[in-house]
């Protein structure tokens, strides 16, 4: 039995060795040059009000970008608590172009059906997509525009980094800096070229029209990850920006941060269901408490080495997480607790999204509304 646990280990102490690699490649990246910047559209489909949600808009109305931009809102609901704040955006920066349109498009996915209004109504060739939480530093559309310049590129995201007004927040924000994002910088790689992450999103309009629009996946739960995937169908591929971009999570219950963890586990399952049966060999926490428990301290304690150095990589010095600067050591029980949502997301169909309960399909398809 050891035996067998010592080559388990070994591999999960590989994925952690590439993870190290993945993390100083994404810290040496070369500076991104700007060129040439051209006008960009940003979509942002809104609902509810979000933790620092006028710091997160108004960082986009402050940038310092010598193209035209326009600033494009889109909500189903005409008495969102959120408008107010877009009108104070508005009055704040009035030379800017902010426009708020009321989404009328139904859709299984309503965020995607919020999108497709908002591309009808944009004006320029470069479209930009983030979810209406994200804070962005100055010299943000610089950096994320510019990749675009190469012809061989389809898709621009960026990483983020978490922050939180609570302890089981806080909790959700270290696994996003000590696990998440290591995850995605091994993604390239390794070969994989469809990610793409909703913290942002930046694609030519005549890519969007070519995969036949949002209308595509707007019955997908993970709307990012396919329009990367057909982008990408395209011949093109992703590019990682060296940019990292800022949310707060809105859940302060332990409950509401482990139907969030859920409801990524079941999409990922159905999204690339080959990679998720192999996730816990990336879980080293889960080997290291298996290692103590059969006696075998110097892997055990191997194993730890490996994890805080990765942990502490990709947390505090490629997120820059303060949260993950205090808190790394936990990357073990972090992992722990990964395993135990990855157990809860092998199986159940149903996710717990906004005020809603959603059954998806085995292709991450949305069947119907769950009362």
């Amino acid at each position: 039995m050891i035996y067998l646990l010592t080559a388990i280990a070994c591999v999960s102490a590989a994925y952690q060795l590439v993870a190290m690699i993945a993390c100083l490649r994404h810290l040496f990246l070369p500076a991104t040059v700007v060129r040439n910047p051209r006008p960009v559209s940003i979509l942002k489909p809104v609902r509810g009000l979000d933790p620092d949600f006028y710091a997160a808009i108004r960082s986009h109305a402050t940038q310092d970008y010598p193209a035209p931009i326009e600033i494009l809102f889109g909500a189903a609901d005409a008495n969102d608590p959120c408008l107010d704040e877009i009108d104070k955006l508005k009055r704040e920066f009035p030379d800017l172009d902010i426009r708020l349109f009321h989404s009328t498009t139904n859709a299984p996915n309503a965020k995607v059906g919020v999108l497709i209004d908002l591309a009808r109504q944009a004006r320029h060739g470069l479209l930009l997509v983030n979810d209406s939480d994200i804070i962005v530093p100055q010299g943000y559309l610089r950096k994320v525009t510019a990749p675009l310049d190469d012809s061989q590129i389809g898709i621009v995201t960026t990483l983020y980094r978490a922050t939180s007004y609570s302890l089981p927040g806080r909790w959700e924000a270290l696994g996003i800096a000590i696990d998440f994002a290591p995850s995605v910088l091994v993604a390239p790689l390794v070969g994989i070229r469809e990610f793409g992450l909703g913290a942002t999103l930046v694609f030519r309009r005549e890519d969007l029209e070519a995969i036949g629009g949002f209308e595509i996946f707007a019955d997908y739960l993970a709307d990012d990850y396919q329009l990367a995937r057909h982008i990408t169908q395209l011949g093109k591929r992703s590019h990682m920006s060296e940019v990292v971009v800022e949310t707060s999570i809105g859940d302060n219950t332990w409950a509401g941060v482990w139907q969030h963890q859920v409801r990524w586990a079941r999409t990922i399952r159905v999204s690339r269901g080959d990679g998720y049966l192999g996730l816990p060999v990336t879980h080293t926490g889960l080997w290291i408490f298996l290692a103590l428990l059969a006696g075998a301290w110097p892997l055990a304690s191997a194993l730890a080495i490996i994890r805080w150095i990765t942990a502490l990589l990709a947390g505090a010095f490629v997120l820059r997480s303060p949260i993950a600067q205090n808190a790394f050591w936990l990357a073990p029980v972090w992992d722990l607790w990964a395993f135990l949502v990855w157990i809860a997301g092998l199986s159940g169909s149903t996710v717990v999204w906004r005020d809603g309960v959603l059954k998806l399909t085995r292709d991450g398809k949305l069947l119907r509304q769950v009362n």
